[in-house]
């Protein structure tokens, strides 16, 4: 059950990618971001109120609000590294984030089989050659987007951590749950309505959101808080080194609705790559 929920989360976390890069091609990064997080945000509050997450120990604050300000961070430089640098050099070094999680695991007294330590370097290896890494090496930008790439790898692999510790790990609830996915989100719409706030009047940031792109932005809201929750349910029950691996297979996922949906060719070592990930997968499930 616990693999299931990690892999619905980079099912879910995948597309939400996909649909969020392709909404940053038409609209500001921070207007993908904002409405992304307001509409988890107003989600939340009412489901919270019905199960009576609200009662909850608070141990969740601090970790959801390290999360949230951490992911906001985390997936404006990776659209930004994307918007500047070649998807090929960027992609690749952002999917690394999920070394953070294993390390951190390993450190922290995990010891997960040897069928799963292989599974983990197969995974990782598969996610890296899905996203399609420019293996010439080179890129336009120049450093920027690298620098950018490795700080959302930092990113993406802190809030894994995070996420698990906020959600009470074995010992977790669904309202503890809840209540970190909720407090990320405040946290991220509170420093985003600054920024919007402060910058836009001086510097020209247009929101530039229609009626008609809200259908997309809500979608990668929902998708996106129900990938947190399905991780943060994964790693109550499961290693967090293991769930992090499955629910960092998220690259897959986007590629493969790319190629559905766009007519985007997958390079031969892109197939490689998916195929490493789902070997990796059924060693980590199965064991």
């Amino acid at each position: 059950m616990a693999a299931l929920s990690a892999l619905l989360a980079a099912l879910l976390w995948g597309t939400a990618d996909y649909l969020g890069g392709t909404a940053a091609r038409r609209l500001p990064v921070i207007s993908v971001l904002g409405a992304q997080q307001l509409i988890a945000l107003l989600g939340l509050v009412p489901l919270a109120a019905v199960i009576g997450a609200f009662d909850e120990p608070q141990a969740y604050v601090l970790p959801g609000i390290f999360a949230g300000l951490t992911g906001m961070v985390a997936l404006g430089a990776f659209y930004r590294a994307l918007a500047i640098g070649t998807m090929g050099v960027v992609a690749p070094i952002a999917a690394l984030g999920v070394v953070v999680p294993i390390a951190l695991s390993l450190l922290d007294g995990e010891r997960p089989g040897p069928a799963q330590l292989v599974g983990m370097a197969v995974a990782v290896v598969g996610v890296v050659l899905a996203s399609g890494p420019e293996l010439s090496g080179r890129g336009r930008g120049g450093a920027v987007p690298l620098l950018l790439a490795g700080l959302a790898a930092l990113g993406f692999g802190a809030v894994l951590v995070l996420v698990a510790e906020a959600s009470g790990g074995e010992d977790g609830s669904l309202g503890a749950i809840v209540m970190t996915l909720l407090t990320m989100r405040l946290a991220s719409v509170c420093v985003l309505t600054v920024l919007l706030v402060a910058f836009a009047p001086t510097r020209g940031v247009e929101i530039g959101v229609r009626r008609g792109d809200l259908p997309v932005l809500v979608a990668i809201g929902v998708f996106d808080v129900g990938a947190n929750g399905a991780y943060a349910l994964a790693s109550q029950s499961e290693l967090v080194s293991v769930s992090a691996v499955l629910a960092s297979l998220y690259p897959v996922a986007t590629v493969l609705l790319a190629r559905r949906f766009q007519a985007e060719l997958l390079g031969g070592v892109q197939l490689v790559g998916v195929v490493l990930a789902l070997i990796g997968v059924v060693l980590l499930a199965g064991s």
